[in-house]
């Protein structure tokens, strides 16, 4: 029975890791000099803003604002390129990879929950927003990981069999 296959081509993956690659440089380069480039600081269309963060408390929907979007760029292709990692083809692409594919998501999904959890139960105030931040990333980062570290197993195991 043919079932229905709804991955990204294999080339998806290497525009994946080169989107990463600079995503990464330019995340670590942000937090490094602690302050936003001048450069991103652009109108930005907004469904809601709440200033509650920065202790004015006025909120407003559907409107213009003056915005550094150096964070929604790092967020974007940061999510795009690991969705481009995870769900595109492997070269060889069988039954046993889709497996691996399966288990890898089912495992990554039970850390992504567990560390949720975890931090719900036991981290308060602003760093709980920051663990909530990095948690938008933890099930495809623990999904690259362990179905990399799965199809390296196999193959290696293949490899040895010869």
């Amino acid at each position: 029975m043919e079932t229905q296959n709804y991955l990204l081509p294999n080339q998806f993956k290497k525009i994946g890791w080169a989107l990463f690659t600079l995503t990464a440089l330019f995340t670590v380069y942000y937090f490094l000099c602690d302050q936003e480039p001048a450069m991103f600081d652009l109108k930005a269309f907004a469904f809601l803003r709440d200033d509650m963060f920065m202790g004015k408390g006025e909120r407003s929907y559907f409107t213009v604002i003056n915005d550094n979007i150096a964070n929604e760029i790092i967020g974007v292709f940061g999510i795009l390129s690991c969705l481009f990692i995870a769900f595109s083809k492997e070269k060889h692409e069988d039954e046993f990879v889709e497996k691996i594919r399966l288990d890898s998501l089912l495992w990554a999904t039970y850390w992504n929950y567990i560390i949720l959890l975890f931090s719900i139960l036991f981290i308060y105030g602003f760093p709980f927003f920051w663990v909530l931040v990095f948690n938008m990333y933890t099930i495809l980062a623990v999904f690259i990981i362990r179905f990399n570290w799965m199809n390296y197993k196999f193959k290696k195991s293949m490899s040895n069999e010869k």
